[in-house]
């Protein structure tokens, strides 16, 4: 990429040259829609170096690690993720740090790939660590290589907050050069060994930086105000900054927080001045509302505008009573199109057969929670990474035997590694006869095929350190560990009726690489002899969106089926075959 040019980028993308140029050396991450292309785009700079990490919480204490030892680093996670790296989070905040450290963490009102639309900004507040909010691109680059500088200025690390619309929009950004500071490590045990007399005398200097930080936020380059029509003025901030900016123009004044922790007190105070009548637009909790409101100032905000889910252009229009534009209806309706898993996905013959023996299923995060829609409907609990085995344990330990024998756990194996590990070794430890099953499909799914500590491959598809899942839950103390190909559905039906009889914990591992992976050789697409099929249905019972039904007979569309043959197994007529 040249320096000094002006180039279209998204967000994130814009977010990993603004790493470049404010000199990072060292970025750990672990991959979480909408933050994951990130790490993506800094991995294509050979000056720093990056790496997937096996969860958020590793990730945020090797970038720790890397700024103590003096070189300017970085972590980043979707929101959720930042649940599972907050124990280092708040405790860092009482370290500071030595050279600039940044945590990204990207939310995601709407929950458009996420379980939960949690507001990040309460990290921030309870952490007592500063959070920049950039609202575009170019802010997105800026702020980012501000943030360093705020870092070190302020011996803390700094918490970048993006969202699902800022993270994957475009806009224009205008690239330069690259600046490497370096920094010394000095021993320093009161500053970094947080032990509770160290930390006791730590914890004024954090609120004696919140303070400066709040005096910084009131001059910050960060917030601006841009002035219109006096009638009443607007503070906001993120991607609903360009929703009040489009719906309004220059017709209304905005205050646009680009700090959002701590958030400033006179810059409001002299804003709300300005004004006939002050509102606040926020996506999610009324964090900045209930500032202004501490304030003494009256404003309003979840009066007009919902608590839930993500905004838009004609939703702040219709809260402010201005006319919308609804559009033109299509004359034909569109059909629905629920998620679904891929053909050829190998989760769909290990979820059928779970199925078929009326399984109890504690489900885990990632492509597989799928097999919670029908068809298949077969996972009836998933919370957060790694609970399914967890809550598998107390799941059995109070039903008792009847649980035993028809309930497991599935969970992937990127997400094994996440915080899988910790679920196995309670079962090992405190032996309940429960059965796991991890789904091994040679990749993190999700997010888009990134590597895992499973895969023995790193960020940039170079050979890496491979963990062997069968040696690693023998090591744990699970002395019954089977491996099934979930194609065959006869070995998985077998296994898995075996595994539930005995009286011990076990383990299955259902191996077989994503159907969607570049190596992956598949089999010729299959066909249906219509006048072998009776149109009994059953091949339509695993939800595999290669076959449809068609005047009575199935059809089988050629540009998605991969061949894999679980279908040809349900068939009693021998309808379904290759070629």
């Amino acid at each position: 990429m040249e320096n000094n040019s002006k180039q279209l980028m998204l967000g994130n993308k814009a977010i990993a040259r603004g790493l470049y140029e404010a000199g990072v050396c060292f970025i750990s991450s672990y991959p979480g829609t909408p933050s994951t292309e990130v790490t993506e785009e800094a991995a294509k700079y050979d000056d720093i170096y990056c790496e997937w990490a096996p969860n958020e919480k590793v990730a945020m204490e090797a970038a720790f690690g890397a700024s103590l030892a003096g070189r300017r680093s970085f972590c980043a996670q979707k929101h959720v993720g930042l649940n599972v790296a907050a124990d280092p989070l708040y405790t860092m905040s009482y370290t500071g740090v030595n050279a600039g450290m940044i945590v990204l963490v990207a939310d995601d009102p709407g929950m458009h790939s996420s379980q939960n639309e949690q507001d990040s900004r309460y990290h921030a507040i309870a952490s007592k660590v500063p959070m920049i909010e950039p609202a575009d691109s170019e802010e997105a680059l800026e702020f980012t290589k501000l943030a360093f500088d705020i870092s070190e200025k302020f011996d803390t690390p700094v918490i970048i907050k993006m969202c699902t619309r800022v993270a994957h929009s475009q806009s224009v950004v205008e690239t330069s050069e690259r600046k490497v500071p370096e920094f010394d490590y000095e021993k320093n045990i009161a500053k970094y060994v947080m032990m509770p007399g160290n930390a006791k005398k730590r914890h004024p200097f954090v609120e004696e930086r919140t303070e400066k930080l709040r005096e910084y936020a009131e001059n910050s380059p960060l917030n601006k105000i841009v002035m219109g029509g006096t009638q009443f003025g607007i503070i906001t901030s993120s991607t609903s900054y360009q929703y009040v900016r489009e719906v309004f123009g220059d017709d209304v004044s905005v205050l646009k927080l680009g700090m959002v922790n701590p958030l400033p007190v006179k810059l409001i105070q002299d804003f709300a001045s300005k004004v006939d009548k002050l509102f606040v637009v926020e996506e999610l909790d009324p964090i900045i509302e209930n500032h202004v409101k501490s304030l003494g100032i009256e404003v309003q905000g979840k009066e007009l505008l919902p608590i839930c889910d993500e905004f838009s252009q004609n939703l702040i229009a219709k809260a402010f009573g201005k006319e919308v534009d609804e559009g033109k209806a299509l004359e034909d309706a569109i059909p629905g199109r629920p998620p679904v898993m891929c053909a050829g996905c190998p989760h769909r013959g290990l979820f059928y057969t779970l199925k078929k023996n009326k399984c109890t299923v504690l489900g885990d995060i990632g492509c597989y929670t799928l097999g919670a829609v029908p068809p298949l409907s077969t996972i009836e609990m998933t919370l957060c990474m790694g609970a399914s085995i967890s809550a598998l344990h107390g799941f059995n330990k109070v039903g008792g035997s009847d649980a035993e024998k028809h309930t497991v756990a599935v969970i992937g194996d990127s997400t094994f590694m996440h915080s899988g590990m910790t679920g196995l070794a309670n079962i090992a430890y405190n032996q309940t006869n429960s059965t796991v099953i991890i789904l091994d499909n040679s990749i993190t799914g999700m997010t888009g095929h990134q590597q895992n500590p499973t895969t023995g491959y790193n960020i940039k598809g170079d050979p890496a350190g491979k963990i062997d899942l069968e040696a690693l839950v023998k090591a744990m103390g699970i002395e019954h560990v089977r491996v099934v190909d979930p194609y065959n559905l006869e070995e998985c039906d077998r296994v898995i009726k075996e595994e539930l009889a005995i009286e011990a914990p076990s383990v299955i591992i259902s191996r077989r690489p994503c159907a969607l992976l570049k190596y992956v050789k598949h089999n010729p697409p299959l066909k249906c002899n219509r006048e072998k099929c009776v149109g009994c249905k059953a091949c339509m019972s695993i939800g595999c969106p290669a076959i449809s039904m068609k005047d009575g007979k199935v059809v089988i569309d050629e540009t998605l089926c991969v061949g894999c043959g679980v279908c040809t197994q349900l068939c009693k007529f021998g309808a379904l075959c290759g070629e």
